[in-house]
């Protein structure tokens, strides 16, 4: 089974500028992503897709193969599956069929090359059609305005509190990498389709950097958990 890594990276970002290139821990931030797919054993190939010749020639260095994404799917409203199905179509030209994707955020380094070997041997040991990484939701009660402006919670009854034992597990979609077929992201033009699955990761992990303070706690969490 070939497993493709298929790397979505812009040029342009309005919270942190050239944010994908932004040192971390000594490292641009994209390199961290590109090496933990690298040290995966399950992945077979790594692409990154971008719009930037700066993101691109980074990649090289870095040891991944690049793709040059069109400006028309690379603007602040393209959705990563036009980015992908992009990225599929111009793998299976140069290189033959994909059986798997493992879309990893490169926004999202708080990760390790375990993790993906084992969200990779979930996605076909459970034989899902698409998956994602997720943290179990602990302690966490949702409220919402309606449109008077009145307060009402999500995913719990307040008038009716249960005990944080008694609440159904819950899943937050952290957003570190999705995987899926080529065949799902063709049919549903979405990366799920009717048979998902989870892999789980620890909390910490959830973290993503889009701000400055962002920045500096993805750094200390870094430093504190996964360099030595």
């Amino acid at each position: 089974m070939k497993v493709s890594a298929i790397i979505l990276a812009r040029g342009g970002s309005k919270g942190i500028p050239n944010k994908n290139l932004i040192n971390i821990c000594g490292k641009p931030l994209l390199s961290w992503t590109i090496e933990n797919c690298l040290n995966a054993d399950l992945v077979n190939d790594i692409w990154v897709s971008s719009d930037s010749e700066e993101i691109l020639d980074l990649s090289k260095r870095s040891g991944a193969n690049t793709i040059l994404r069109p400006a028309n799917i690379s603007g602040d409203t393209s959705s990563s599956e036009s980015g992908w199905i992009h990225a599929v179509n111009y793998i299976e030209e140069k290189t033959g069929k994909v059986d798997c994707i493992i879309a990893p955020q490169a926004t999202s380094p708080l990760r390790t090359a375990l993790d993906i070997n084992l969200g990779i041997k979930s996605f076909f040991d459970g034989g899902y059609d698409s998956l994602f990484s997720c943290s179990i939701a602990e302690d966490l009660f949702l409220w919402e305005k309606d449109k008077q402006g009145d307060l009402f919670s999500i995913n719990y009854n307040f008038k009716s509190r249960q005990r944080r034992q008694d609440l159904s597990e819950q899943f937050i979609e952290n957003g570190s990498f999705y995987i899926f077929t080529p065949e799902t992201l063709e049919n549903f033009n979405n990366r799920f389709g009717n048979n998902i699955g989870t892999f789980i990761m620890e909390s910490w992990k959830m973290y993503e950097i889009d701000t400055p303070n962002d920045l500096r706690i993805c750094e200390t969490l870094m430093k504190e958990f996964l360099l030595p």
